[in-house]
């Protein structure tokens, strides 16, 4: 969430901890984050966790209809007074786990947030739900940042690494240090930039099967493939072994090493 840094502290709502509050303060970052969306002043941005806005005021000069999503009922009044009588400002009050963001936008849109740490995945995921923001930028913990962008064999990489690659690029564009919040948090952050791949290797309706399955797959990390697709999927040892080999995967490989490809290969090789 975001630090409305120019308003008089004691005419905003506390700060709820509960609610994984730290709020961003620093211009030039939220100038950073802003620009990272690529906005030519055409585009609908929906903003997760506004705040107290300070991302809220970078944003609305630099597009055409801007809709605020801001769980906290308080943080949600303060900005619907401030934006009364601006035609390109909607708040919506409320969980964003329980908003469709393309059903909301109507059309092409983009996705700009300052995450609450302890639910990134959950929104993380939501935000990939078609149809698909045309570019999303997210503040969030850099161990999550890097987990994102991790590749195939190295010790971050995982399930978030293999859901989010399958259909998107994601990128790290620059961390950020805890001084740059209010109050500051106990971790470093970073900002990451996805945008939907032109080649996603699984088609609208694997999208689930591939998640739950690649999901699976990381809960037996370290296991080697034969022995995951087994337990998961409760088959013989030749009827795992003859999948591994129709998707040209070594039955002695384990989950970590396997690229969205692969894990996409092994899916539509199940018996059916």
């Amino acid at each position: 969430m975001d630090d409305g840094g120019r308003r008089d502290a004691s005419r905003l709502p506390p700060i709820r901890k509960s609610l994984g509050q730290h709020f961003l303060n620093d211009p030039r970052i939220l100038g950073r984050i802003a620009d990272a969306l690529e906005l030519t002043g055409i585009e609908l941005v929906i903003e997760i966790g506004p705040g107290r806005g300070a991302l809220t005021e970078v944003l609305l000069p630099r597009v055409r209809r801007l809709y605020a999503i801001e769980y906290d009922r308080a943080l949600a009044e303060l900005l619907r007074r401030r934006y009364a009588g601006d035609e390109r400002m909607t708040v919506v009050e409320g969980d964003v786990l329980d908003v469709n963001l393309g059903e909301l936008a109507g059309g092409p849109y983009r996705v700009a947030g300052n995450v609450p740490y302890y639910i990134t995945t959950p929104i993380l995921f939501q935000g990939l739900t078609r149809p698909r923001a045309e570019r999303a930028v997210y503040l969030v913990q850099r161990e999550v940042a890097e987990r994102i962008v991790a590749q195939p064999g190295s010790r971050e990489y995982g399930a978030l690494s293999a859901n989010v690659q399958a259909v998107a690029n994601a990128e790290l564009l620059f961390r950020v240090p805890a001084g740059a919040f209010r109050p500051p948090p106990k971790v470093e952050s970073a900002v990451v930039r996805v945008v939907p791949r032109a080649d996603p290797v699984v088609p609208a309706d694997e999208e689930e099967a591939y998640r739950v399955f690649v999901q699976g797959a990381f809960g037996f990390r370290r296991k080697q493939m034969r022995r995951v697709l087994r337990a998961l999927w409760d088959i013989e040892a030749a009827v795992a072994d003859d999948m591994l080999a129709k998707a040209g995967v070594d039955p002695m490989a384990r989950p970590e090493t396997l690229s969205p490809e692969l894990f996409a290969r092994l899916l539509r090789a199940r018996p059916r």
